[in-house]
């Protein structure tokens, strides 16, 4: 992971000013993530606003992501997410590339994050989730932590029309997942994904929770917050 002095600082600053300039942010709860020791983030995907939003706006705390390898085919996305130190990652393949570099940066302290979605959901409501993230909470052990957003997907829409979004972000609580002599099957890893997807939806608005609406399924069995 690396960070660039100077054109770090100033790519933050330009965006925390950007996003306070066409949005009223409701995001006091970024100040429930822990300040200190590794911790994989995971959220909903609407790709506009949130993710250079919570780079910018928890620095110092040392951040970084996956993104999809062919985000960097772009000259300016390439240059930002290498000021970031962001993780390409190969989707539809087991990328241990990518999963190595995650674990590297988790052992740093940093934290990681991920969006299970695997790709962006235009509506805001929650796609089905891919079960990746749960090797990498089961190969480091590090505590996993639900971080909700929503509004950001009328950016685009309000901007051109000249309208401020609002836009909100809530903070679950911290965990573990609960894996202990357990055989993780694909199947396995799919019901830990979507019990973590369903910690994601109950902080979100009831029009938001998409494929995890039916939150009475949302056992919690695989998640230890002891």
């Amino acid at each position: 992971m690396r960070k660039l002095g100077f054109t770090n600082w100033f790519l933050n600053a330009l965006i925390r000013a950007y996003t306070r300039l066409t949005c009223r942010l409701d995001i006091s709860e970024l100040e429930l993530v822990p300040q200190n020791g590794p911790l994989i983030a995971y959220s909903n995907h609407t790709g506009q606003i949130e993710v250079p939003l919570v780079f910018a706006h928890l620095q110092p705390r040392k951040v970084t992501g996956m993104a999809k390898v062919e985000t960097w085919d772009n000259w300016f996305l390439n240059w930002v997410f290498d000021v970031w130190g962001a993780i390409p990652l190969r989707r539809g393949e087991v990328d241990m590339t990518a999963m190595r570099a995650a674990l590297g940066a988790l052992e740093e302290g940093y934290i990681v994050g991920i969006a299970p979605e695997g790709t962006r959901n235009k509506t805001g409501s929650l796609l089905k989730a891919h079960p990746g993230i749960v090797m990498l909470a089961v190969h480091s052990g590090v505590p996993l932590l639900p971080v909700a957003h929503w509004g950001g997907e009328k950016l685009i829409t309000n901007f051109k029309r000249f309208r401020r979004t609002d836009f909100h972000i809530r903070v679950g609580e911290p965990f573990r997942l609960k894996t202990e002599g357990l055989r993780i099957t694909r199947e396995i890893r799919q019901e830990i994904v979507d019990q973590m997807m369903y910690k994601l939806a109950e902080l979100l608005p009831e029009e938001y929770r998409g494929a995890y609406a039916d939150l009475e399924n949302a056992t919690g069995k695989y998640l230890n917050y002891s």
